[in-house]
């Protein structure tokens, strides 16, 4: 019986550890109530996870709580008002709270204050922000759910088209992305953003011209330069993947002539400079 006991012990603190299943990441948990891997004082931090339409995923911070060795969840609360935690992409994950253990750690499925942040859902500007966020994630198939439902509602909103194309760039739908966007940088032919979208969509759908075209057009009308380097950068990359040595090389030059400001890109034209003159 001792024995038994013991078997019957050891089984439920496994239990008790495998309620939470940390697999989840922050994008994937809007509206849910999820725990962070525990502490050094073994107790696991809680919230819930909602969307801020002005600061995207956000995370309300309820406090903490230790799991018994029979399983029950037993809470911490904050002392004042519950903390909110803007949530950048990462690598952390999260675990979903199951529902029976609510009632433990005393919270309700849908919390009261959630109602605030509910309003207008429909409304383009709200679809706008979610698809934005989304795309922001590289949640790109979740993003064009909210921006088709925004086009629907104004196709010509300020923005919309080029973050609609960035979404099939990012599912690597690059016919359907050039097809917004030749009409777009027709609309918006100063805007530093659409013509960045529209030559790195024209460098994946082989069509390395025209994109020399639109990057020498941007650099001589457009006054925001900020893209420029990654302009080039897409355009020396196609004549990396293509083994052009003589163009990648003319590429390079020219951007050693602009201000790099993304650390990555020079390192990464680097390296492909190395192996391509190999």
């Amino acid at each position: 019986m001792r024995y038994l006991f013991l078997i019957v012990l050891i089984i439920t603190k496994l239990n008790a550890q495998t309620e939470l299943n940390f697999d989840k990441r922050f994008v994937e948990s809007e509206d849910k109530w999820v725990a962070f891997e525990k502490d050094e004082d073994n107790s696991y931090p809680f919230g819930f996870i909602y969307i801020d339409s002005e600061a995207g995923l956000t995370l309300n911070y309820e406090g903490t709580f230790k799991i018994s060795s029979n399983g029950e969840f037993i809470p911490t609360k904050l002392d004042s008002t519950s903390m909110k935690v803007r949530l950048e992409p990462n690598k952390v994950l999260v675990a979903f709270i199951p529902e029976k253990k609510f009632s433990e750690l005393k919270i309700n499925a849908t919390p009261e204050w959630l109602k605030f942040y509910k309003t207008d859902e429909n409304s383009i500007e709200r679809l706008f922000k979610w698809g934005y966020m989304y795309n922001g994630w590289n949640e790109c198939e979740k993003a064009l759910t909210f921006l088709e439902k925004a086009e629907h509602i104004n196709p010509k909103y300020k923005g919309l088209a080029v973050e609609i194309a960035f979404s099939y760039n990012c599912l690597k739908k690059y016919d359907k992305a050039e097809k917004i966007l030749e009409e777009d940088i027709k609309l918006n032919s100063s805007d530093a953003y659409v013509s960045k979208e529209y030559i790195y969509t024209l460098t994946k759908n082989n069509k390395i011209d025209k994109a020399i075209q639109q990057y020498n057009s941007a650099k001589k009308l457009i006054k925001d330069k900020q893209y420029d380097a990654e302009n080039c950068y897409n355009i020396l990359q196609y004549f990396y993947i293509q083994k052009n040595k003589e163009n990648f090389n003319k590429w390079h030059k020219e951007l050693t002539t602009l201000k790099v400001q993304n650390k990555m890109i020079k390192d990464y034209a680097y390296r492909m400079k190395v192996e391509i003159n190999k």
